[in-house]
């Protein structure tokens, strides 16, 4: 059976500790909720409902900028002209 991604627009959402907004990209792929961070592009996450996908992305925020994941790889602009 191929699975059927619906991509949704960007969402916002709260860091309950910092206050801190960040942007995600989620999907429904079967049962499964699927994201990551704006600003993580590689790390991705999952969850059974999109209210559990949204709390695996904010611990998973919280590992990525306080350095527990080593080496984290981040997504940058960089103006060329």
């Amino acid at each position: 059976m191929k699975s059927i991604i619906i991509r949704l627009i960007l969402i916002i959402f709260v860091v309950k500790q910092n206050k801190m907004k960040a942007e995600y990209i989620f999907w429904k792929d079967g049962e499964l909720w699927l994201g990551y961070l704006e600003e993580y592009p590689y790390y991705h996450t999952q969850g059974n409902s999109l209210e559990e996908l949204q709390e695996n992305l904010k611990d998973l925020y919280n590992d990525l900028s306080t350095g527990q994941i080593p080496y984290a790889r981040k997504k940058g602009e960089l103006e060329v002209a």
